[in-house]
């Protein structure tokens, strides 16, 4: 089954990817942020070899190009390059089996993989046209994300303004976890990621208390710092959060130095997942031998797809340590969590945000992401689950590219 053609197209940070072969499938991947230079990688250098060559050779094609990238650095735009064509490939495999890519992974270890709510909303990394009007060039930055404003699945707004009717919302929908970012208006001021004064940091965490008291312990509550934080800053937004027993706080501080990661993780009191900022094994491999994380966090398309997710996941269950899915990016970073969780055990939770499934994803693909009772149901379409909208793919969009085998 030769590769024929190959095609890109990016929105804001969202890069697409198509993978055509002769025997009439496509394959669809993606991956997300600094999305020219992916598609850069993908033609000019990576198409050399994977034009005509067999599609379903998965673990080669992975193999080749991490070694050629890992000679020059590859933790940036190349392993995500990487991660766009692992996509693309498990879902040819996928089709042609007529098998959804959990099955070929080894099956179900669980049918529903849980999900829990993140506090993003319509204003939130806006890949296309409805609600972007609303996000300035600032808000793109990682971590800049939009505060939002009063209205519906505007969740960052509303964990902020009305937190307690909010959590009461979600778990009428059936959610039993959702994560805040009380914090980043905090960090993005001057000074703020240095040191924070006990009256500001608890009156932006004030938002969680109200969680707990109208409705208990009936929803999980964690909290994602974005890695902004100094470890002193860091250590008093710990000594505050103990009150609140999250199920993990995640990301307070950068993932820079894994022996610092070990000494938070021992002083926080609360639980710590680490981390989504981490793109290749070696480093989760550093954070479960020094035991600096409770849980560990994976985003598939930036750590090498659907293959080495596979592989991560694996590789922390000697440690007694589970793992949980990122995706605050893109429709098919959530199909491949989902895949690699319901074949594996060990993944607790899924990432994600009701505003991107209700609204943004549905302007993307042929297909509907539901969280229904609180977790995603296996996908039952063979390969990856959802295909990218033709229309996207238009040879007049502005940042479309082709590469085409010449037999």
């Amino acid at each position: 089954m030769r590769i024929t053609k190959i095609e890109t197209v990016h929105i804001s940070h969202l890069l697409m990817l198509r993978v055509h072969t002769d025997a009439g499938i496509t394959g669809h991947g993606e991956t997300y942020y600094a999305p020219g230079a992916v598609a850069a990688l993908l033609h000019d250098w990576m198409s050399d070899k994977l034009l005509g060559a067999n599609a379903l050779d998965i673990e080669k094609h992975w193999r080749f190009f991490y070694q050629r990238f890992m000679n020059f650095g590859g933790r940036g735009a190349e392993i995500r390059a990487i991660s766009a064509l692992d996509l693309a490939l498990w879902d040819i495999l996928g089709q042609s089996c007529g098998l959804p890519v959990w099955q070929l992974l080894g099956g179900r270890t669980q049918n529903v993989l849980p999900a829990y709510n993140s506090a993003g909303g319509t204003s939130y990394g806006v890949p296309v046209s409805g609600g972007g009007e609303r996000l300035s060039q600032q808000l793109l930055w990682p971590g800049h994300g939009s505060a939002g404003f009063n209205g519906p699945l505007e969740d960052n707004w509303a964990s902020v303004h009305r937190p307690a009717e909010y959590a009461e919302e979600l778990l009428r929908e059936g959610y039993t976890a959702m994560k805040m970012w009380a914090l980043d208006p905090l960090a993005h001021r001057s000074g703020g990621t240095l040191h924070l004064g006990w009256k500001e940091l608890k009156a932006a965490l004030a938002p969680l208390f109200k969680v707990r008291e109208r409705v208990g312990y009936d929803i999980e509550l964690m909290l994602d710092g974005h890695g902004f934080f100094q470890w002193p800053a860091a250590m008093r937004i710990a000594e505050v959060m103990r009150d609140i027993k999250p199920l993990w706080m995640e990301d307070v501080l950068r993932t820079d130095n894994m022996d610092t990661l070990k000494r938070f993780r021992d002083a926080a009191g609360v639980p710590v997942a680490v981390s989504e900022m981490l793109t290749v094994r070696d480093d989760y491999r550093q954070v479960l031998e020094n035991g600096g994380a409770d849980y560990i966090m994976i985003d598939p398309t930036w750590v090498g797809g659907i293959s080495e997710t596979r592989r991560i996941t694996e590789m922390a269950i000697p440690y007694n340590i589970p793992v949980t899915m990122h995706d605050c990016t893109g429709p098919l970073t959530l199909l491949a969590g989902v895949h690699v969780g319901i074949s594996n055990h060990n993944v607790v939770y899924q990432e994600s945000v009701r505003a991107h499934l209700r609204v943004a994803y549905k302007k993307l693909i042929d297909a509907d992401i539901t969280v229904n009772n609180g977790g995603i149901h296996a996908p039952v379409r063979p390969g990856i689950g959802a295909a990218w909208l033709p229309e996207l793919f238009s040879e007049t969009a502005p940042t479309y590219r082709v590469s085409v085998w010449q037999p």
